[in-house]
């Protein structure tokens, strides 16, 4: 596994890191599952402050205090929904884009660790390991412009899906 990478078996709110990556809808209103347990954690501050902030294009990413999470920062990216109507190509590019803009997000921020979740799996309905494919080339080549993030973890909730990213990194 090449560094900056790690992975890790956990829940993204609990981490201590510059930042960690949530997957938004696209006006940064309450989301899923994720999207919950972040605003749990981080306290009702984030959804007064994400309610003043203007909508995302899918790709793009912004960022956001941390409130009560252990992360300093979150990074809201805006992932497509695989099933939804249009060009396959460019979904493909903006789930590669959420992981590329954040990655810049943090490069500008001076950011030196980050998490990712598994962007697009879960009601966004990618599949896993074309998910994890795309994430972990997106990782890459983003990175290339990045040299200070140096910790780069993609946070699996569960094994399964942490098998995927180590056959992907291996």
């Amino acid at each position: 596994m090449a560094a900056p990478f790690e992975i890790m078996v956990a829940r993204i709110e609990t981490l201590a890191l510059d930042a960690i990556v949530n997957s938004a809808k696209p006006d940064l209103s309450p989301n899923g599952a994720l999207d919950a347990a972040i605003r749990q954690a981080a306290g009702p501050s984030l959804t007064a402050h994400t309610n003043g902030m203007p909508a995302l294009d899918p790709g793009e990413a912004t960022l956001t205090p941390g409130f009560n999470l252990p992360a300093r920062h979150i990074i809201h990216t805006a992932p497509p929904e695989w099933a939804e109507g249009g060009e396959e190509g460019a979904k493909i590019a903006a789930l590669a884009g959420c992981y590329m803009s954040a990655i810049k997000l943090a490069q500008l921020q001076g950011f030196a660790s980050m998490a990712f979740p598994c962007l697009g799996t879960g009601r966004l309905k990618w599949p896993r390991g074309f998910a994890c494919a795309i994430a972990v080339a997106a990782c890459e080549q983003a990175l290339t412009e990045a040299p200070g993030v140096k910790r780069v973890i993609f946070c699996c909730f569960t094994e399964d899906d942490a098998r995927l990213y180590r056959a992907a990194l291996s």
